[in-house]
C-alpha cells in the first residue's frame, strides 16, 4: 500500500465503531489521523467531517472513512467537496466496485448497520483495491469531478 494514512472522523452515534476500526487499522499498520468526536456526546457530524475533507483537499492521496448512525448523511455532506468520491458501503462486492470503477477516496459507514466484523471486512476490501485503468472509468470518474 502505497499510502497507509487514514483519516477517520464520525458523530456520537459512530464513536464506538470509530474508536475499534482505530485500534485494528493501528494493529495493521495504517497511521490515523482522528478528526473526532471523541466521546458519545451528541454532536453534528458536519462539523467533524468537514474537517476530515478539508485534509483530504491537501492530501490528495489520502483516504478516509466517515461514520454516523445509517451513513447517509455523511454521504450525502462528504459529496458536496468536488475532491471527495464517498460511498455508502453495505456490502464487500460495493467496497470493491466503488474502488475500481470510481476510485473512491472515503468510505462511508452506518455504525448501527452491520456487525462490526462485517465493517473490517468491507474497509479490508476497500482499501486493498486498486481504480481501474480502464479508460471507461476514468471517462466517469473525470465527468463527476
Amino acid at each position: 500500500m502505497k499510502n497507509n494514512t487514514i483519516a477517520i472522523a464520525s458523530d456520537h452515534r459512530g464513536y464506538k465503531l470509530k474508536q475499534n476500526l482505530i485500534k485494528w487499522l493501528e494493529k495493521n499498520d495504517y497511521d490515523i489521523i482522528d478528526f473526532g468526536t471523541s466521546s458519545e456526546k451528541r454532536v453534528d457530524y458536519p462539523d467533524y467531517t468537514k474537517n476530515l475533507c478539508e485534509w483530504m483537499k491537501s492530501n490528495p492521496k489520502g483516504r478516509g472513512i466517515v461514520i454516523c448512525g445509517n451513513g447517509i448523511g455523511q454521504s450525502i455532506f462528504s459529496n458536496r467537496f468536488k475532491h471527495i468520491r464517498a460511498a455508502l458501503l453495505y456490502s464487500k462486492k460495493v467496497a470493491r466496485d466503488a474502488r475500481i470503477h470510481n476510485d473512491t477516496n472515503v468510505a462511508v459507514l452506518g455504525a448501527e448497520s452491520f456487525r462490526f466484523s462485517k465493517q473490517k471486512k468491507m474497509l479490508e476490501i476497500f482499501f486493498k483495491t486498486e481504480k481501474s485503468p480502464d479508460p471507461k472509468y476514468k471517462r466517469c470518474i473525470k465527468k463527476i469531478s
